[in-house]
C-alpha cells in the first residue's frame, strides 16, 4: 500500500491531469464527445504503455549508457523543480504544458491520442524520469505489480478527468484552475527537491 501510494502520488503531482485540461479541450474542438472520449481513452492507455515500459526496462538503459539512478535522480529532480517554478508563475491562459507549435500541430493531425496527448502531454520527461528512478533491483515481484497497478490506476483516473473536462473546466473557472496550478506547483517543486536530496544522501553515504 505504501508503494501504491507513493507512486500515484509521485506521478499525479508530475503528470497533473488538471493542467492538461485545456490543451486537450483545444485539441479536441469540435469533436464529438463520443470522440473526445476515445481519444481521451487512447491518450490514457498509450500513456500507462510507456510508463510502464520505461519503468520496467529504464535500468537497462541507464546501464547501457553507464548511467547510476542517482544521476537521473538528480537530473530528474532538476527537470521537475523546473515544471514546478513553471506552474508557481505561470497565468492561467499560459499554464499549458506543451509548446504552442506542438498545439498547432495536433490540431492539424487526425489521431492525436499518441502524439501530442500521450507524448509529450501525459507521459513527459518529468513522469518518465520519477518511473525510471522507482526502479531498484530490491524490489520483488509484488513490489513491481504495485507500482504498475499505480501507473494504470493514474491512467484511469486522467481519462475521467479528460472525459469530464468541458464539464470540470466550466465548474473551475479560471481562478480554480489558477489556484489548482499554484498548489500542483508547489507539490512539484517540493518532488524535485526530494529527489535531488535522496540522490545526494546515497552518492555520499
Amino acid at each position: 500500500m505504501e508503494i501504491l501510494l507513493a507512486t500515484f502520488s509521485a506521478l499525479f503531482s508530475v503528470i497533473n491531469p488538471f493542467g492538461a485540461m485545456p490543451v486537450f479541450l483545444t485539441l479536441t474542438q469540435g469533436d464529438s464527445p463520443d470522440r473526445r472520449a476515445q481519444l481521451a481513452r487512447r491518450a490514457c492507455l498509450y500513456m500507462v504503455l510507456i510508463l510502464a515500459v520505461f519503468f520496467l526496462a529504464g535500468q537497462a538503459v541507464l546501464d547501457f549508457f553507464g548511467l547510476r539512478i542517482h544521476d537521473l535522480r538528480i537530473a530528474g529532480g532538476i527537470m521537475i523543480m523546473r515544471a514546478g517554478f513553471e506552474l508557481l508563475n505561470s497565468k492561467p491562459e499560459e499554464n499549458k504544458k506543451i509548446s504552442k507549435d506542438v498545439v498547432e500541430e495536433g490540431l492539424e493531425k487526425e489521431d492525436i491520442s499518441f502524439t501530442p496527448l500521450a507524448m509529450p502531454l501525459l507521459s513527459g520527461p518529468g513522469s518518465i524520469a520519477v518511473v525510471i528512478s522507482l526502479y531498484t533491483k530490491s524490489l520483488s515481484f509484488l513490489d513491481m505489480g504495485l507500482t504498475i497497478l499505480a501507473i494504470a490506476l493514474m491512467g484511469l483516473m486522467t481519462y475521467v478527468v479528460l472525459l469530464f473536462s468541458p464539464k470540470l473546466m466550466v465548474f473551475m473557472g479560471k481562478a480554480g484552475l489558477a489556484a489548482l496550478s499554484k498548489i500542483m506547483g508547489f507539490i512539484v517543486l517540493s518532488l524535485g527537491v526530494s529527489f535531488i536530496i535522496t540522490a545526494l544522501i546515497a552518492l555520499f553515504k
